[in-house]
């Protein structure tokens, strides 16, 4: 397992050209953008989690039936200061760091106030997003960095604290179809209130503000729901979306600011403060985006932790919406780097198998319905929604597919009506080991794998003027554990799952987690936009 979680991988800075084989259609020009952790030990010292590691940044350019690869670390201020120190200066999630390790107790102690709510790290390793005409790596904090999708050159460093009050935000924002960007952080303690703010980017700036040229400089919030308890928000890593309501999930996977505010006096990592509360109630949030304010019943279900929301879409009256949960953390256990070692197959065991499950969400409840009845009448789900005393709403999902992650779809059907499913098979452990395409209608799926291959997030692109839903390729980096086979970017039919191309390339890929495609622009224009 070292030779993906515990290498360090060296970057590709200029463009190499791959090696081809199959035919790539004509029609697919562009560029696939990847993020993910490629440098876990700096010196002497390591990372204590694989979601710690510097953020590598890689592309495929796409570009007449050729593939152009190219690598780089993202150069933010943790990178920087980690390198000129020869060693891990800034803490990440799970990795505890401290700039002097001289330091005493007490000086320590002096330290502590600058850590109670800490000035999280800027290494944005989880996805690339898009606002406006910008680019910009991102993580789970209040910074993103935006950088040159041509290049992948590392620009400026963006606070989201300077348009909108949150500490955390996701990397796994919605677009509308005019660009807009929609997404949640949470604002801890402001004002002594703890919340969860949904915020939006608009895609252009105002004509009476082109003097203005970023878009975030008119970030709105869009709302915000008040944490169920103050001092311990919910973890969450994306939401959901129809074309009237946002779902969004207050899970008891919960972060303890108290414990986290005394964390680095303590020598703890901020890991360390998430716990999942088993007895706890799942709560599920239903905002309406005309009026900006949640729906007045209560829902809820039974603990779980969602990472990712699949898709959301309304339907007779109710909401019907798609996650990955699981039962426990498990998941977020599994990756510390201990563990991934040559015991990892034992180690690697999930207690809970991530399993894509749909809930559905009566918008409107009969009062003279009987308590204990279920409010969905829906042919198209054995979801069930149980009315319960004082406005309250039990849901119970329907599970559709064990064993699987990583889940994307055809966006142009994000929010509405879909179909198909595209997902890393993952089974009882974390790792990927084949590329799924589900139907949720037939309950059917088509399956891609090879041998020592451990594929990407399978990322979907339409054919131009595509009616059909899957009409088009996927697109994963695949990675391999055996030394001789080198790394590759696998092209499928998204219809028959057949594979059209790959394109390998003699470089240190390493495993990623998020990105996105570039269609085809004018690179000379786009240069003038990032310059």
């Amino acid at each position: 397992m070292d030779i993906i979680f515990g290498r360090n991988k060296k970057e590709q800075q200029e463009p190499v050209r791959t090696q081809v084989t199959g035919k790539i259609p004509t029609w697919l020009q562009g560029t696939l953008l990847r993020n993910g952790p490629g440098m876990h030990t700096v010196g002497e010292t390591k990372y204590n989690h694989w979601f710690d590691g510097l953020a590598l940044i890689h592309s495929f350019t796409i570009r007449d039936s050729e593939v152009y690869y190219r690598s780089k670390y993202l150069r933010s201020d943790t990178y920087t200061s980690n390198i000129e120190a020869n060693r891990i200066v800034v803490s990440e999630f799970g990795t505890m760091a401290y700039p002097d390790p001289c330091k005493n107790i007490f000086s320590k102690a002096f330290s502590y106030l600058s850590h109670t709510i800490p000035d999280f790290t800027d290494n944005c390793l989880i996805n690339i997003i898009k606002c406006g005409e910008d680019f910009y790596a991102t993580t789970e904090t209040n910074y993103i960095r935006r950088i040159n999708p041509q290049t992948l050159e590392t620009l400026e460093k963006v606070d989201y604290r300077k348009y909108v009050a949150v500490n955390l935000a996701t990397a796994h924002p919605h677009y509308d179809a005019a660009g807009n960007v929609l997404n949640m952080g949470t604002s801890i303690v402001d004002k002594g209130k703890t919340k969860y703010v949904i915020f939006k980017i608009p895609a252009t700036v105002p004509e009476d503000k082109k003097k203005e040229n970023s878009c975030l400089k008119h970030t709105e919030v869009f709302c915000s729901i008040p944490s169920r308890s103050l001092l311990s928000p919910s973890y969450y890593h994306s939401f959901g979306i129809t074309e009237n309501y946002i779902v969004f999930i207050e899970q008891p996977f919960r972060l303890d600011i108290l414990k986290m505010a005394t964390a680095y006096i303590r020598g703890v990592s901020w890991a360390s403060c998430l716990a999942f509360h088993r007895e706890d109630k799942t709560h599920i949030h239903i905002i309406d985006q005309r009026t900006r304010k949640p729906v007045v019943t209560k829902y809820y279900t039974d603990p779980m932790v969602v990472f990712h929301h699949v898709n959301a879409y309304e339907e007779d009256g109710c909401i019907l919406f798609d996650v990955i949960a699981y039962k426990d953390n498990s998941l977020y256990q599994l990756f510390y780097l201990a563990n991934l070692n040559q015991d990892f197959e034992e180690n690697s065991r999930l207690t809970s198998i991530p399993t894509l499950k749909r809930f559905a969400v009566p918008l409107h409840v009969d009062e003279n319905a009987e308590v204990g009845s279920n409010l969905i009448k829906l042919a198209s789900t054995t979801a069930t929604a149980l009315k319960e005393k004082d406005d309250q709403v039990y849901c119970q999902p329907e599970s559709l597919y064990e064993g699987l992650e990583l889940p994307r779809i055809n966006y142009t059907h994000n929010g509405k009506p879909y179909r198909y499913v595209f997902a890393a098979e993952v089974q009882w452990s974390p790792i990927p080991t084949q590329i799924l395409k589900y139907d949720i209608l037939t309950k059917s799926s088509l399956k891609w794998r090879e041998e020592h291959c451990w594929p990407a997030e399978p990322l979907f692109v339409p054919t131009p003027g595509a009616k059909d839903e899957d009409d088009g390729v996927i697109l994963s980096a695949i990675v391999s554990t055996d030394p001789q086979k080198l790394p590759f970017l696998l092209i499928l039919d998204a219809k028959n799952f057949t594979e059209l191309a790959r394109a390998s390339v003699d470089v240190q890929m390493h495993l990623d987690l998020h990105g996105l495609f570039i269609p085809e622009m004018d690179w000379e224009e786009m240069s003038t936009i990032v310059a």
